[in-house]
């Protein structure tokens, strides 16, 4: 079906990896995100954006 639907976009053989490899990265960060939002459900919006900013200040301070 994948490569079926590759053939009609016009993608090639060797495209399905990284076809795979976009889908597989995709769901990763849906359910990491579905998990954030379930540990962090009993936040108010004030809370979150408090550590939100910490966060944010915090990666200024220490970049890479």
């Amino acid at each position: 079906m994948v490569r079926s639907h590759l053939a009609r976009i016009g993608l090639k053989k060797g495209d399905l990896s990284k076809f795979v490899d976009e889908a597989v990265r995709g769901e990763v960060l849906r359910r990491t995100v579905k998990e954030v939002q379930d540990q962090n459900a009993d936040l108010s919006e004030d809370q979150a954006i408090d550590f939100a900013d910490e966060a944010v200040a915090w990666a200024r301070a220490n970049p890479a």
